[in-house]
This record gives structure tokens, C-alpha cells and sequence, in this order.
């Protein structure tokens, strides 16, 4: 079966929902990567990330010195689109991650919050 799947809720006993059940292509790109190894961050990135809430692709472009302006021609977008994606509640899909990794230079894991 190939058709699109949405994903499930399986509630427990009392009626409060205990599981989610997503499509396997959904789930792969969400917990894509190297779990069994350590993403690093240097102590600015958190720092810019857990103390002045931005988010880690901010607190990354920020930390490398970058202009928004620069990642964005890096990827070979618009400097807008690019913002929005470093927005504290932007949530880019792996990808886009990925994309935005290659251009600063670092890994994607290091941008997923």
C-alpha cells in the first residue's frame, strides 16, 4: 500500500492519549542522524540559544560570523526566505536543514532543535 497515511493517536484506558502512530517516511526524517553519537555545540551557540531564545540556526549563523544575506546567497534563496526559517518558532524540515548545514558548514544535527 502506497496511499498517504496521516498519523494515529492510541489512547489508553482512561481515554488520555498514550502512543502516536506516524508514517515510517514521517518518522525517518524526523529521527534521521546519528543517535549513538553526541551533536556538540560550542557554549555561544547554547548560550545564544537557551539564554537569549534564539534559535540554533540563529545562534549558528550569529556565532560564524554570518549576515543573513550571506547563508541565504549561499543557498541561492532570497535573504526573506531565509529569515523565516531561522525564526524562533520556524521548524524547517530535514532538508531544509540539511541546505542551511552545507551553507554555514556545519552538521544538520547541530541545527535541530
Amino acid at each position: 500500500m502506497n496511499a498517504r497515511t496521516e498519523h494515529q493517536i492510541l489512547l489508553g484506558p482512561d481515554g488520555t492519549p498514550m502512543f502516536a502512530v506516524i508514517p515510517y517516511a514521517d518518522y525517518e526524517e524526523h529521527f534521521e542522524g546519528r543517535p549513538d553519537e553526541d551533536v556538540l555545540l560550542p557554549h555561544e551557540v547554547v548560550k545564544l540559544n537557551a539564554l537569549e531564545g534564539k534559535s540554533l540556526i540563529c545562534a549558528w549563523r550569529e556565532h560564524l560570523g554570518l549576515t543573513q544575506r550571506e547563508v541565504a546567497e549561499r543557498m541561492g534563496i532570497k535573504q526573506p526566505s531565509y529569515a523565516a526559517m531561522e525564526a524562533p518558532d520556524a521548524r524547517p524540515r530535514v532538508a531544509t536543514l540539511k541546505k542551511i548545514a552545507a551553507a554555514m558548514g556545519v552538521e544538520w544535527e547541530q541545527l535541530r532543535a
